[in-house]
């Protein structure tokens, strides 16, 4: 088990835009981990890129030392500059052994997610497996890790209620949007470039809606969200004559007054007196009350999110409890089913070596005797070899397991 290691970046340690920067395009992974394994001598290796982690499982006796990790990142990107090297080396969080384990387990059964709860990350662990088993990336003890762990991931969105609620306040909000009809894609006015409307981003991305705009002071923030979401990008001070329709405003700046007040509301909206969703995720309001109280508004805010996401945080800190007592329960029969497979591995030769021991003594330590026997003699004697060949591999993988378990019959 301590030959497992894991380098992680993930939305815990690494800001979400810095974390794209470790991310490997379709067209290069194969080339880029098959030159880092052979280079750094791997075992094996399992890469899991997704929009809030990367992450690097490799079978290794290698300490991951500083050293390493240099070494690794230098391999895996050559075209990143010292400043590159340093950052990566200096944000790795590194696991070994047991810990490298149940932060897969943590990670597979949403328990390390942005979105506790949220499934998605179990297809994702898959998906990045069966990529790097058709890279030839990986081997047996990543293929029996990769089995257990994806068993856990389902015991625990089944025997508990992880998934049931979301407890985030973008997925909250995300969810309460996607609830509104609007009898077509709906077309969305993104406000703020920050980290709140990159992570709702990150569900925008999947979600059936028509044209976003993005509006932000600095313009280049709000293009790498529009780029993210094939979606255009505007300055600020654009909204002012925004004049295109709408369905929903999602809003999100540091802003210490409201961007948006009841005449500026009334500018945007024209002469379309429909129903509008906003989603206001500011702290301050980026609203002002007015236009919530004079207007056809569905209104989703801050307030009211972080207390229903406080609320069901608490409901789901008994089911994280019993999630991770579940997963230390997983873990331990992983490491018996391991130390088995080892055994087994180990033993891989011995129906070999009961062969050439049998031949050896028909074709050579006993080959005058066999002359001497008729046909019926060398047929029971043959049966009776065969019958211990077969006991001569058997017994040995039993005892072995029965020593493993911690019993004898």
């Amino acid at each position: 088990m301590e030959l497992f290691k894991t380098i992680a970046f993930t939305h815990k340690t690494t800001e979400l835009k810095d974390i794209g920067r470790l991310h490997i395009g379709d067209d290069e992974v194969g080339q880029r981990l098959a030159n880092l394994r052979n280079s750094l001598q791997l075992n094996e290796l399992l890469y899991l890129s997704t929009c809030n982690r990367v992450e690097y499982l490799m079978v290794t006796p290698h300490r991951l030392d500083e050293d390493f990790r240099r070494g690794f990142f230098q391999t895996l990107f050559p075209e990143w500059k010292e400043a590159d090297i340093q950052w990566a080396t200096g944000h790795s969080r590194v696991l070994e052994g047991e810990a490298a384990l149940r932060h897969l387990f943590y990670v597979a059964s949403s328990i390390d997610s942005l979105v506790v709860g949220e499934r998605e990350i179990i297809t994702q662990v898959r998906e990045a497996y069966e990529l790097c088993l058709n890279l030839g990336l990986t081997g047996d003890h990543i293929r029996l890790l990769v089995r257990s762990t994806i068993e856990t991931a389902k015991r625990v969105y089944t025997d508990t209620q992880i998934a049931q609620n979301p407890v985030s306040v973008v997925s909250l909000a995300y969810r309460q949007m996607r609830e509104a009809e609007f009898g077509h894609a709906p077309h969305i006015l993104m406000i703020g470039a920050g980290q709140t409307n990159h992570q709702m981003a990150q569900y925008l991305h999947k979600a059936p809606f028509g044209s976003i705009t993005i509006f932000n002071r600095t313009l280049s923030k709000a293009e790498e969200l529009a780029a993210l979401l094939g979606g255009r990008a505007l300055p600020m001070a654009d909204l002012q004559t925004f004049k295109e329709p709408f369905d929903i405003i999602i809003t999100c700046t540091g802003a210490t007054q409201p961007i948006i007040g009841q005449r500026l509301y009334r500018s945007l909206i024209g002469n379309d007196l429909s129903q509008k969703v906003i989603v206001d995720m500011a702290l301050p309001s980026d609203l002002e009350e007015e236009v919530v109280r004079k207007n056809n508004i569905l209104y989703i805010g801050i307030e009211n999110l972080k207390e229903k996401a406080r609320r069901n945080l608490e409901q789901r800190q008994k089911e994280l409890e019993r999630c991770k007592i579940l997963i230390d329960e997983q873990i331990a029969a992983f490491s018996l089913q391991l130390r088995q497979r080892e055994v087994e591995l180990a033993m891989h030769d011995i129906p070999i070596k009961v062969r050439e021991i049998r031949s050896r003594a028909i074709e050579q330590v006993f080959a005058k005797e066999l002359e001497t026997l008729d046909p019926a003699s060398r047929e029971v004697l043959d049966r009776i070899m065969d019958y211990m060949e077969k006991k001569y591999i058997s017994v040995p993988m039993k005892m072995a397991r029965e020593v493993m378990l911690g019993r004898k019959d």
